[in-house]
């Protein structure tokens, strides 16, 4: 198997969970957050959705400087349910075509991340990938089930059932 190959394989469970995930944000609650310090529902509803985008983008850039990016800024505006499902199509379409484009080679390369100056990191393009993007979705979708229990809607089974649901293939 390629890398690219091996990444797929996890590439699609994280986009299906998030997915499944983002189906059940509901409408109307943009703006509510379980803490001062926590990131309003929608805003972290369209992270989620918007991840895809930047793992597409270590996958194809040489590099990231925060400092100087090349590409546009995501906007960050809850606007829908559905909206948010399709940003996360297109940018999860977008992230599997440029890992299967993908050599080893390439896979392999060193992907400096930036902030200005500063050289943060400059590991393996898979390493990032796994850290910065499906580490990071991991992480947003897993935070967006918690809101969703504290505002009692029923949290979709992901990695094995959750009290709401049985888990199913």
């Amino acid at each position: 198997m390629t890398i690219a190959e091996i990444l797929l394989q996890d590439y699609d469970v994280e986009i299906s969970n998030t997915r499944r995930t983002l189906e059940r944000v509901p409408e109307g609650k943009n703006d509510w957050k379980c803490h001062d310090k926590s990131m309003p529902l929608g805003k972290l509803a369209v992270h989620c959705a918007s991840l895809p985008l930047f793992g597409s983008y270590i996958i194809l850039d040489d590099g990231m400087n925060l400092a100087k990016p090349t590409r546009p800024q995501t906007s960050f505006v809850f606007e829908s349910r559905e909206a948010c499902l399709h940003k996360l199509d297109e940018g999860a379409t977008a992230c599997r075509k440029a890992i299967a484009a993908a050599s080893d080679e390439a896979l392999a390369a060193p992907w400096p991340f930036r902030f200005g100056d500063q050289l943060i990191s400059n590991g393996p393009r898979t390493l990032a990938f796994r850290q910065m993007f499906f580490n990071h979705l991991v992480h947003h979708t897993a935070q967006l089930g918690v809101y969703l229990r504290l505002n009692d809607i029923p949290v979709p089974a992901l990695y094995g059932p959750s009290a709401d649901e049985q888990w199913s293939s």
